[in-house]
């Protein structure tokens, strides 16, 4: 017989796994850890990228995510799920990287054509961007694009950032300490130690896992939507860990729960409200291929109005109630 769950209690799961609700007897995690146990944080906003880890933090602040970035290196800055800049720990990136690049660097090429870049051209601009690194230290993308312009290489409009988005991908460099408001990008190998991805269909499975942890119970599509994966990989991934998840039906929709979090249903509730102030962009939003779980459809387009957009949401027991900002006065 399924397990059914009911909206309620599936929103609750999404929190306590995206670390949103965590019992009153668990430890504080570090910066390290919060990122780890979500399978990474969208931060192509920084500063909302910061206020993910604080929210999912009690008590960290943005000295303490860059404390983690750029001295102890247990979080690197970079492209990953979605193609999209994420905050993601030292310790899964290489096998992120080994899942995601080929992909997404694929679907990029006919862009990278259409800008002048062809595959000899990147191959070029990959060896003048590490000379350049290696030999100067930490460069911005004014000073990468101004090295490789001088070799030849087409930089104008849009083609610095694919190429910087090919590098990372890549797994040549990685965004390091900012300098002078903008990101500077060293090399991945001096900044965190080399490492070997694993055989891509056990990284496809541990994906999975790592997914599930985070956001469970889910599906297939929900994994494709956040990772960006194409359905073969999703398949793969998800016949990888047939054995360890359970399905159930969430708020009517069939879904599937690591084994090892079923027991998280037979303890108590929170006594209180569980209210949260989420940063724009926030993974628990954009875990999901469908987000009315969280999301009121008549709401919706204060939340996600289109072109990507992701507002700051008040987030109350799991549902979204209203839109929020900070200011300076």
């Amino acid at each position: 017989m399924t397990l059914s769950l009911t909206a309620d209690q599936t929103r609750l799961l999404h929190l306590r796994a995206q670390g949103l609700y965590r019992p009153p007897s668990t430890a504080a995690p570090d910066v390290a850890q919060i990122v780890h146990e979500v399978a990474g944080l969208q931060a192509q906003d920084a500063a909302a990228g910061m206020r993910a880890v604080g929210v999912r933090g009690p008590g960290l602040v943005v000295g303490d995510v860059e404390q983690a970035r750029v001295v102890a290196r247990t979080v690197v800055r970079t492209w990953a799920m979605r193609g999209t800049l994420h905050l993601v720990a030292a310790t899964d990136l290489r096998a992120l990287l080994g899942l995601f690049g080929p992909v997404f660097l694929r679907g990029d090429a006919r862009r990278r054509t259409q800008l002048g870049l062809d595959d000899a051209t990147c191959t070029r601009a990959m060896r003048l961007i590490r000379d350049a690194i290696a030999g100067d230290g930490p460069r911005t993308r004014a000073d990468l694009a101004g090295r490789l312009a001088a070799d030849g290489i087409p930089t104008a409009g849009q083609a610095i950032v694919h190429l910087l988005y090919y590098a990372a991908l890549s797994g040549l460099i990685c965004q390091g300490l900012d300098r002078d408001g903008e990101p500077a990008y060293v090399l991945l190998d001096d900044w965190v130690a080399p490492a070997s991805a694993p055989p891509r269909p056990q990284a496809l499975a541990g994906l999975a896992r790592r997914y599930l942890a985070a956001y469970g119970p889910a599906g297939p599509a929900d994994l494709a939507a956040w990772s960006g994966l194409p359905k073969p990989d999703v398949h793969t991934a998800w016949a990888g860990i047939a054995d360890e998840v359970l399905a159930v039906e969430a708020a009517g929709q069939p879904a599937w729960l690591l084994k090892d979090r079923a027991g998280w249903l037979d303890e108590p509730p929170p006594a209180q409200p569980i209210v949260r102030l989420l940063p724009a962009f926030d993974t628990y939003l954009l875990g999901y291929r469908d987000r009315r779980l969280s999301v009121a459809p008549e709401y919706a387009r204060h939340i996600h109005p289109g072109g990507g957009i992701l507002h700051p949401t008040l987030l109350v027991d799991g549902r979204a109630q209203g839109v929020w900002r900070s200011g300076r006065k």
